[in-house]
């Protein structure tokens, strides 16, 4: 015992006199004791995984990949993909707060998506897609993209004002509502048949499953049909405190979008619901995506208007979902002539299900879904002489959370079926997208898909 004892009060002399040669070796003066504490609260202070004494520092984020399989009724194969970029996707973040004062907080949030295997881009001839954010924004489609970096300030009585690259008031606004725990695998945007061809006639046509629910006036548009505003760009926007459930936003984006949205979410007697609304508008000729202009420009002007609501009966899990959107399409540049422009399109989407937890480690979701678009085509499909369009889509599917490692698990799915109409007037164009005039029926696409998603 005396032999430990002798041992540990060594080591204890050697390591003090250790520490008073440093700091005298140094110079660092006062007491070392002190001066140790000053240094360690300063590394700490200083670390990534913190921020600085003032601005905290956070890192989330998750992965997500699945295993999709399709047939077009000619082909068939089986990809990896992730579950697409724009918001949905495998990304990381770095957001940070400072609380200022008992009113008043300041804080950031930049995001990155990180993926080479986009399932908004992938298709036929490619089982790699390229980040769709990263192409939009004209960085040539590589693995990381920039989907938000913005400062803010918010006041508990106020409100929050922010600025910088972020989503408009409208981005995914009717999308959000859903409660059921499938958003990421199930809402109305063409996420796993985007860059898909289709068929019809007995042969692949000129356009993808997406260029039929495809926002108008512009061609390859960053959001598809239902969510029009669905890319993050540079904007200010302002979002007001939540009052008895309420709350609403407004921003403006350069030359010029701008867009005003509200929300209600509440619960009462085991009733669980919550709604939005969200109309934008868009006169910007440069922004993200290609405007389609010519010599009958007269410029661009297209609105949109969305609408989304979710109700659970929280006792025994039954849900309903269901969504709105109908462009206001007033641009006059078409290669048809001055003043025309593609029909005012619309689209639905329903899904209905069950939220039970069926295994212990954690909730299950069943899942029936059910979605249309008409009229909702390209620009470009306008201009070689389609005229109407239907697509239809339909599915089941269960998602699995597992609750001790933040996890979502999932099988899925999806029936795509649709009709393009061809004018004879220009049946010349159609031509080239492989239609004939009058009405085409677009052979049938089904797609399985087996995932997961971690979250950090």
């Amino acid at each position: 015992m005396n032999k430990y004892s002798l041992s540990a009060l060594l080591a204890a002399g050697l390591l003090a006199g250790s520490l008073a040669t440093s700091a005298q070796a140094a110079d660092l003066g006062g007491d070392c004791c002190a001066d140790l504490e000053e240094r360690v609260a300063e590394l700490e202070a200083t670390t990534a995984r913190k921020g600085n004494r003032k601005v905290s520092l956070t890192v989330s984020g998750f992965v997500a990949k699945q295993l999709l399989i399709w047939d077009d009724g000619h082909e068939s194969n089986a990809y990896v993909t992730d579950t697409g970029s724009v918001s949905i996707g495998t990304h990381f973040a770095f957001s940070g707060k400072a609380q200022i004062n008992s009113e008043w907080s300041a804080g950031f949030l930049i995001k990155i998506e990180a993926m080479n295997d986009d399932s908004l881009t992938v298709g036929q001839a490619s089982d790699e897609g390229p980040n769709a954010m990263n192409i939009l924004q004209g960085g040539g489609g590589g693995p990381l993209a920039l989907e938000s970096a913005y400062w803010y300030l918010r006041s508990e009585r106020l409100g929050r004002l922010s600025v910088g690259q972020q989503s408009s008031a409208a981005d995914n606004q009717a999308i959000l509502p859903d409660g059921s725990g499938s958003l990421v695998q199930a809402n109305y945007v063409m996420y796993d048949v985007n860059g898909f061809t289709t068929r019809s006639n007995g042969g692949y046509n000129g356009f993808g499953w997406g260029a039929l629910a495809n926002c108008q006036g512009l061609n390859a548009y960053g959001g598809a049909f239902g969510d029009c505003d669905g890319v993050p760009h540079n904007n200010v926007r302002y979002d007001t405190p939540t009052f008895a459930g309420f709350s609403a936003s407004a921003s403006w984006g350069e030359d010029d979008m701008w867009a005003i949205s509200g929300r209600y979410a509440g619960e009462f007697r085991g009733i669980k619901l919550a709604l939005a609304a969200a109309y934008h508008e868009t006169t910007d000729e440069n922004g993200t995506g290609i405007f389609v202009g010519g010599a009958n420009n007269g410029g661009l002007d297209v609105g949109h208007f969305q609408l989304g609501g979710y109700v659970e009966h929280v006792p025994s899990g039954l849900f309903f979902y269901g969504a709105y959107a109908k462009a206001n399409n007033e641009t006059t540049a078409s290669a048809r002539g001055a003043g025309k422009t593609n029909p005012d399109g619309d689209m639905f989407y329903l899904k209905a299900g069950l939220k039970r937890k069926v295994f212990a480690v954690g909730s299950t979701t069943f899942y029936g879904e059910y979605g249309q678009h008409d009229d909702t085509f390209t620009a470009g499909m306008y201009d070689a002489g389609v005229n109407e369009s239907e697509l239809e889509q339909y599915g089941l599917g269960i998602v699995q959370n597992i609750d001790a490692a933040a996890m979502q698990m999932w099988v899925a799915w999806r029936h795509y079926d649709g009709d393009v109409s061809c004018d004879n007037a220009v049946s010349a164009g159609c031509g080239g997208l492989g239609l004939l005039q009058g009405s085409n029926d677009l052979e049938e696409f089904d797609l399985v898909k087996f995932g997961a998603l971690i979250n950090f």
